[in-house]
């Protein structure tokens, strides 16, 4: 992968948008988490609060980040782009074209949001931290 400083890793949860979806899947992490099919959404956020290490992360601004539910990737990029991707799933973006940074099985393998954090951070090393 070459290296740009216009780089930048687009998060893809497996959800829907939408206020009456977000309660709908936080009602389905409390009631059935073992059935809940977006490992991103338990990294990143609790039942409806993001997580706070996630949060100090995303602030610490050392990456473009673009946040993005099912729905709104396809019609923002599928059309676009031809992809056709499993969610949840982390997308790096460089010089118009998408290629997988955390694949769907990488990411459900992941146990916790330090997890993510410390992968993100590895992995990120091959990209240039944006500059303002």
């Amino acid at each position: 992968m070459e290296i740009h400083k216009d780089a930048r890793l687009i998060f893809v949860y497996n959800a829907s948008s939408g206020l009456r979806n977000a309660l709908v899947d936080g009602a389905h992490k409390v009631l059935s988490p073992d059935t809940y099919q977006c490992n991103l959404c338990d990294l990143t956020y609790g039942v409806f609060k993001e997580k706070n290490a996630w949060k100090k992360f995303r602030q610490e601004g050392k990456f473009k980040l673009e946040f993005l539910h099912r729905d709104e990737f396809k019609k923002q990029y599928a059309s676009k782009f031809g992809h056709k991707f499993v969610f949840p799933i982390v997308l790096i973006a460089v010089n118009d074209e998408l290629q997988v940074f955390i694949s769907t099985i990488e990411l459900n393998k992941l146990e916790s949001t330090e997890a993510l954090i410390d992968l993100i951070k590895e992995r990120g090393k091959k990209i240039i931290i944006k500059e303002e």
